[in-house]
């Protein structure tokens, strides 16, 4: 399975492809971190996101894409923006018909460290380490992004699985 991870963000949207399966080594496909200017108007900033969004399914296709899941942080001026990116990534994907999911930050750190209160130098230490890196990814948004993108490979197809057996019971009754 190769899966996009997307780490949303206005100023700086990380993404991360992982390529593998439950059990087997899993691959660094590629990684890097779309940024926009704080000088652009809103709008030009989403239409930047979008395109490149869009380059990175043309360029690797996906199987799935998995996006963090925005919550409310005590930095409130930063949540429209990444809940803006978000949806941004949402449709792009959807548009294409890919499978999308979202993750916590909490569920990510949990999977790829054992904690759910990863800080983000461990985070980038156990990406680093699963991937056979040389090096953690920087900056933390990219970190961020393929970590998301094991998290799926790891969880996703289980919780598809889950979704699809509970959709199954539910039309039999």
């Amino acid at each position: 399975m190769r899966v996009l991870g997307i780490d949303p963000g206005l100023t700086r949207c990380g993404m991360g492809v992982v390529e593998g399966s439950v059990g087997r080594p899993l691959h660094l496909v590629d990684v890097n971190v779309l940024r926009t200017s704080a000088d652009l108007p809103v709008a030009q900033r989403l239409v930047t996101i979008e395109k490149g969004i869009d380059a990175w399914l043309d360029e690797h296709a996906p199987d799935a894409v998995a996006v963090e899941r925005v919550f409310a942080r005590s930095d409130s001026s930063t949540i429209m923006g990444t809940a803006q990116a978000s949806g941004i990534a949402l449709v792009v994907a959807a548009r294409r018909g890919l499978p999308v999911a979202t993750h916590t930050p909490s569920e990510v750190k949990a999977a790829v460290s054992g904690s759910g209160r990863a800080g983000k130098a461990q985070v980038g230490a156990m990406v680093t380490r699963i991937l056979r890196l040389d090096a953690p990814p920087k900056p933390a948004d990219a970190a961020d992004a393929l970590a998301l993108a094991i998290t799926h490979i790891w969880r996703g197809g289980a919780q598809a699985r889950i979704e699809a057996a509970v959709a199954a019971a539910r039309s039999r009754s």
